[in-house]
């Protein structure tokens, strides 16, 4: 059964310089016509029924860069094809300074009820060599804006190993943060990703991230800090006090089924992942006219889904389960990979322990060795 969706909104009022997302610049009449679209496409999924979910995350791109009229149209079409009123998680990502309190008061209408804010850092100099077209002080307006219409279960992203960022100013940014006393933080290392702004600086020399270890020291200060602050860690990238998980990351972690609506948006549905088109004219013409605006259809067949069971589980802290991976594919992990567990545990970068196979603190700085491992040659399965 397939209780989250996703839901893309791919438009920016500025477009940062790390992003490769699918985004493109605001457009009011692109907007109207992409809304349109979106909603033939969620309508052809899943009707006008008030489907029962158990997670909706609303992303981009910037939703919150609609204009109030467009924003209502959005939360109406999922009010209409999905049961809102029910107890679920609900999650609209907001950039500082891209909202006012007449925004806030409308998602709180439609049943929204967390954020996912983007602040990235605590620096104005670091925020402008973004590209964001926030400051500081706009994530403190904010905050009180989100105050006074009573969200509460708020998220900060934060990001590390960045050009020009030393350890200390990535300290004074977590220290910063938790002064906030917020239920959950997400902290990300940088990426350069091909077509986006550091990209073609990188090539060119002109960009320079922190050494390796100097990004391995900013990561483990962040567990530190965060575990000291009773932000625990539940995953490589994320924290969260008790009872604050994001309910719809971990649908990803514990590889779940869920919706993928809009341009660019990434779908796993029984048996296949999908992956929509990403270019706006593209998508919203295939949308408009057949409610299926899908690039390509990739199936999933037992092997990749066990292998995805131990990429994406062992992301968690938490670990992935050895009773629930033997009754989801009626093998057990060590039937599969007791080569390999032996190699990790003399690493050091796994434990076993209460029915789970977990990432040890050193094991997350090496994730994708560890995970590299649990590639399943075709003979085991023979």
């Amino acid at each position: 059964m397939i209780t989250s969706a996703y839901i893309h909104i791919p438009f920016c009022h500025q477009i940062c310089h790390y992003c490769d997302f699918t985004k493109f610049f605001y457009n009011p009449e692109l907007a109207d016509q992409y809304l349109e679209a979106l909603e033939n496409e969620i309508v052809t999924a899943v009707g006008k029924q008030k489907k029962p979910m158990k997670t909706i995350f609303v992303g981009g791109g910037t939703p919150t860069a609609l204009s109030y009229e467009q924003l209502e149209r959005l939360l109406k079409m999922i009010a209409e094809s999905f049961d809102v009123d029910a107890p679920l998680e609900y999650t609209f990502e907001a950039n500082p300074g891209e909202f006012d309190e007449k925004k806030l008061a409308l998602l709180k209408e439609y049943g929204v009820n967390r954020i996912s804010f983007g602040v990235q850092v605590f620096d104005d100099e670091l925020l402008e060599k973004l590209g964001r077209n926030h400051r500081v002080q706009d994530v403190y307006d904010s905050l009180r804006l989100f105050e006074k219409q009573q969200f509460d279960n708020v998220s900060v992203d934060l990001m590390y190993g960045l050009p020009g960022q030393t350890y200390d100013q990535f300290k004074k940014t977590i220290d910063e943060a938790l002064q906030l006393g917020l239920p959950h933080y997400s902290s990300y290392s940088l990426q350069i990703e091909p077509k986006t702004v550091f990209y073609l600086r990188h090539k060119k020399g002109k960009l320079h991230k922190p050494v390796e270890e100097e990004e391995a020291n900013m990561y483990e200060l962040l567990m530190s800090e965060m575990n000291k602050s009773g932000v625990y860690q539940y995953e490589i990238s994320n924290f969260a006090k008790p009872g604050y998980e994001s309910k719809h990351n971990l649908t990803y972690w514990n590889n779940d089924y869920y919706y993928g609506f809009g341009a660019g948006a990434h779908g796993y549905l029984p048996g296949e992942r999908t992956v929509n088109i990403k270019p706006l004219n593209q998508y919203t013409k295939k949308a408009k006219e057949t409610g299926v605006p899908q690039l390509y259809v990739e199936p999933v067949h037992h092997k990749e889904e066990m292998e995805e069971q131990m990429f994406l589980g062992l992301r968690k802290v938490k670990g992935v389960s050895l009773d629930e991976f033997q009754r989801r594919f009626g093998r057990s992990i060590h039937s599969l990979y007791s080569g390999e567990l032996d190699y990790l545990k003399r690493k050091n970068w796994i434990t076993e322990a209460e029915d789970h196979i977990a990432l040890t603190p050193q094991g997350r700085l090496f994730g994708n060795e560890v995970f590299a491992q649990f590639l399943i040659e075709d003979e085991k399965l023979q």
